[in-house]
């Protein structure tokens, strides 16, 4: 190879070199910190600016820090939290947070893996104090909303004092489990207080149908009291009227007097069929089957 093309070579891979130094290429979803000597110099498509694209920048004197413009999510590990109730509980939480300040973000934490680590630190602490307040049922189910609330303005708090240049979006809470360890412990208080529960509910559900059957039995008894008084009351007044009716019948009519009596008298010696009578033929009682209604 001749000394020309040789140079040529060279002198065009450093022209590709220096271009490569030179331009870069922002992505819409990326913001770029220009750094010269460590420093941060300058911005590129911030939040609330759009400049993505091909950009340039000093070769060989200033580098760039690629960060994410869109929410970005962090996944605590697996944390055993004591509640107010002094019980233990399992949290599995995240965050999600948006770098709004480019250049404080990078002062404080550099890059966004030492920002998971401190932002994980701070959500940890103000979970344990969040929850540290709270008791097991309010975290699981009662008041868990409520909670993350707070937990997210703690975090906001927590940031903007710690100078972090991000924006909380959200703090929630995956899951919140007893430890193995208290799991069948807790199993069973519950089925305990449960089955204590069920034994006070059947023992008051026993004393309400006492009192609803003696309730019932009093009202039977009033009733038929009631009822028998009425009809004994009924019962007279009509053998009173029928009473007063004979005796204005037999007033009028003696002979039909004597044979309705007899035909009631008849009635009951012959009613149940097996009644024997030993009488003689000329007997009265049978003079009306002789002479008829009149008995003459």
């Amino acid at each position: 190879m001749s000394p020309r093309a040789l140079a040529l070579g060279i002198l065009g891979l450093l022209a590709v070199v220096l271009v490569f130094q030179t331009f870069y290429v922002v992505d819409q979803r990326q913001q770029v910190i220009v750094v010269a000597f460590g420093d941060p110099v300058r911005v590129v498509n911030p939040p609330g600016r759009n400049e993505a694209g091909l950009n340039m920048k000093i070769p060989f004197v200033e580098q760039i820090l690629r960060l994410d413009r869109r929410n970005i999510a962090i996944e605590t590990a697996k944390e055993e939290i004591i509640t107010a109730g002094q019980e233990r509980l399992v949290v599995d939480a995240f965050l999600r947070y948006r770098i709004s300040d480019p250049l404080q973000f990078y002062r404080t934490l550099r890059d966004e893996t030492t920002a998971a680590d401190r932002i994980g630190r701070l959500l940890n602490s103000s979970l344990r104090q969040v929850l540290g307040s709270a008791t097991d049922s309010d975290i699981i189910s009662n008041r868990r909303s409520q909670l993350m609330q707070q937990a997210k303005a703690d975090m906001i708090r927590r940031a903007e004092a710690s100078r972090l240049g991000i924006q909380v979006i959200d703090v929630r809470i995956k899951r919140a489990d007893l430890p193995d360890a208290n799991r069948e412990f807790v199993f069973r208080r519950m089925s305990t207080a449960r089955q204590q529960e069920a034994a006070q509910l059947r023992a008051q559900g026993e004393q309400r149908k006492r009192e609803i059957i003696a309730e019932a039995d009093r009202e039977v008894a009033i009733t038929l009291a009631t009822a028998r008084e009425q009809a004994g009351q009924i019962t007279g007044e009509g053998d009173a009227q029928r009473t007063r009716i004979f005796a204005n019948s037999f007033g009028r009519d003696p002979s039909f007097a004597a044979f309705f009596r007899s035909m009631q008298a008849y009635e009951q010696s012959f009613a149940d069929g097996e009644t024997t009578m030993v009488l003689s033929p000329d007997s009265a009682f049978f003079r009306y089957f002789e002479k008829g209604p009149t008995g003459r």
